[in-house]
């Protein structure tokens, strides 16, 4: 269950992790993954004695998982074995959202930036929030550097206006850290087969939401906040 003292220091990356392990389809990769994984230790050997000249011709060690489709559109860069084929770990990586060997979503210590790189989060096809919008037009005809700088003003103005009204312009970890922390609680108290409250019902669709995939957008944050 998540708690604040876990959830006070975790850094943007990590949020984006404690999300992702809550996802049921990834659990189920990482199952079957890790199972792969280990039958072909035990064929081939661990480092340093890995016999990966073996490995390599094996079609069990690249992507897809048996069952799963192939990998469609992927940002970063795919590390590639015979036949340009998808190496099953980076397969696991590329569909998911990182690079690095994949990890356990059982375990509770949040992942090292050694442990755990995200890949770079593509832009969102979804529309803002409308209370975060704010369309603004350029005359082509007119001379581009006062409308930037009035189109400036605009945007600053509009995100005081919207902390002044209690939103959260721009999102950073720290502004967004209590209402992840609640959403976190109300995810694993529905894994627990726990009842949540009606007034909690609309936040845990969020947490959902951010579970099936939307915790690449907390990647779009600056990390240092």
């Amino acid at each position: 269950m998540a708690d604040d003292a876990h959830c006070t220091s975790l850094t943007r990356d990590q949020w984006a992790w404690e999300f992702l392990r809550r996802n049921p389809d990834y659990q189920t990769d990482y199952r079957q993954f890790i199972a792969l994984w280990q039958t072909l230790e035990a064929d081939y050997g661990t480092p340093p004695n890995r016999d990966f000249a073996r490995w390599k011709l094996d079609p069990r060690a690249y992507g897809p998982l048996p069952g799963d489709d192939a990998l469609g559109h992927s940002s970063g860069e795919l590390c590639l074995g015979e036949n340009d084929q998808i190496l099953i770990e980076c397969w696991m990586g590329a569909k998911w959202g990182f690079y690095k060997f994949p990890l356990d979503p059982a375990r509770t210590t949040p992942p090292e930036p050694d442990e755990l790189a995200w890949r770079p989060p593509s832009l969102s096809d979804a529309p803002p929030d409308t209370a975060y919008r704010l369309d603004i037009s350029f005359d082509l005809s007119l001379p581009l550097p006062p409308q930037l700088e009035a189109a400036k003003f605009r945007l600053v103005s509009r995100a005081a206006e919207l902390r002044r009204k209690g939103l959260a312009a721009p999102m950073t970890v720290a502004n967004q850290r209590e209402r992840w922390t609640h959403m976190l609680r109300l995810l694993d108290a529905e894994a627990a087969g726990v009842s949540v409250d009606e007034e909690d019902v609309a936040l845990l669709c969020e947490a959902q939401v951010m579970v099936q995939g939307d915790y690449l957008g907390i990647l779009r944050l600056n990390a240092a906040e």
